[in-house]
């Protein structure tokens, strides 16, 4: 059987199709197989004692404990840091499971933390509800609100996070501007980049400290598996992957096979994802019984100058309102439609549709909702792959029933 050699370089110039076909892979692999083999294994041999102290002494890279890593996942790391132009990657089981994992690494009692407001809410929840009962204090402040974020930095602030576009409100965040501001202040920086995607976004490259992605959605890409992701440098990432091993918020091997299979087509996916949100976009702005489209990609929506400045596209997600709509009339056009799945999530294949109303805020106040700007005739369209014209077909005679 040959043996597994070391990950050969890409080019430099390689494009982003290529990186997510073959970056991080070994050219000749186990079995002399083209795709790389999934190690169903906890624990990891030694052949004598001698090996156990040259693993510890030199750091030799191999397994010890299937805790600690597992060679698939390494594969799967270096692709994605690739595909994001990134040091090092740390993969998690989840997105939350990421952010979990970077925030109890990096906060202490009494340091504090500054989102924007219209981050992933479990993310803010998080540190709210859970962080707080350790001492850290999180501050929130209106997103893309520069100077609002600046004035909220203390001199015990140590990170500032955003998401970028936001959900649902799609909002676009400056990275040049955002990132300027923790320099100043020598502060670090995370950007959850999830509906950006390394297709569309490049925070990294804008100075972003940390990368975040729940792999669940454009990565993985086939609503099949929840995996999570931490891109930067390999030092700012040694202290949370010592934190992974010991809370254990791996992946499983056969989850990492299956995102690695789905990043092969990374490139492909997003590019009919951007085609199929730009064009339903517009379509829905044009139709009279629709009161308001959010979405990056079209002049009318409040970051359109930003987005086209920073973004290559601007992915599947759709957040509209129904016209005079109440909570019930909006879920009349949603249960109408054929083609798309009513379920939370998106970046699949398939597309998905729900009333965030219902789906994610259906316990809260209707004074939390307004804040959080959720309004009863809400809905989120997280276009999948499908042909265009047949989802606008669909969308078209959904709102003909109300």
């Amino acid at each position: 059987m040959t043996q597994p050699n070391n990950p050969r370089v890409l080019p430099a110039s390689s494009h982003l199709s290529t990186l997510a076909v073959h970056a991080g892979e070994e050219r000749q692999k186990a079995g002399d197989a083209i795709t790389d083999a999934i190690f169903c294994a906890s624990t990891y041999t030694f052949p004598d004692t001698q090996s156990i102290i040259d693993f510890i002494e030199q750091d030799l890279p191999r397994e010890e404990y299937g805790r600690y890593g597992n060679p698939i996942e390494k594969v799967a790391e270096r692709k994605l840091a690739a595909l994001e132009g990134g040091e090092s990657a740390l993969l998690y089981s989840s997105g939350m499971a990421a952010i979990v994992g970077l925030l109890m690494a990096k906060l202490n009692s009494g340091d504090e933390v500054i989102f924007f407001d219209e981050c992933y809410h479990r993310s803010r929840q998080f540190c709210t509800d859970h962080m707080a009962r350790f001492g850290v204090v999180t501050r929130q402040v209106p997103a893309c609100d520069y100077d609002a974020m600046e004035a909220a930095i203390t001199p015990r602030t140590k990170l500032l996070i955003s998401e970028s576009p936001t959900n649902p409100h799609l909002s676009i965040v400056d990275l040049e501007r955002f990132v300027a501001i923790g320099k100043r202040h020598g502060v670090e920086t995370l950007i959850d980049a999830t509906l950006g995607t390394p297709y569309n976004l490049r925070p990294l490259a804008a100075g972003v400290d940390y990368v975040l992605h729940s792999a669940t959605k454009y990565l993985a890409g086939h609503n099949d598996l929840l995996a999570g992701v931490i891109i930067g440098s390999k030092a700012q990432l040694e202290s949370i992957r010592d934190l992974r091993g010991i809370m254990g918020a791996i992946n499983s091997p056969h989850n990492i096979y299956l995102l690695l299979r789905g990043l092969k087509t990374f490139e492909l996916r997003m590019q009919r994802h951007n085609e199929n949100g730009l064009k339903i976009a517009q379509f829905l702005e044009q139709h009279p019984k629709i009161e308001k489209v959010y979405y990056p990609g079209i002049e009318s929506h409040k970051y359109y100058e930003v987005a086209r400045r920073t973004m290559r596209g601007y992915g599947g997600l759709i957040t509209f309102l129904v016209k005079d709509a109440d909570a019930a009339t909006t879920a009349k056009v949603v249960d109408a439609v054929r083609v798309p799945r009513i379920a939370p999530s998106l970046g699949g294949v398939e597309s998905l549709i729900e009333q965030p109303l219902v789906m994610s805020y259906f316990k809260r106040t209707p004074e939390e909702r307004q804040k959080f700007g959720i309004s009863d005739n809400m809905i989120r369209l997280a276009c999948g792959i499908e042909n265009p014209e047949d989802l606008i077909a669909d969308l078209a005679q959904a709102l003909e029933t109300i």
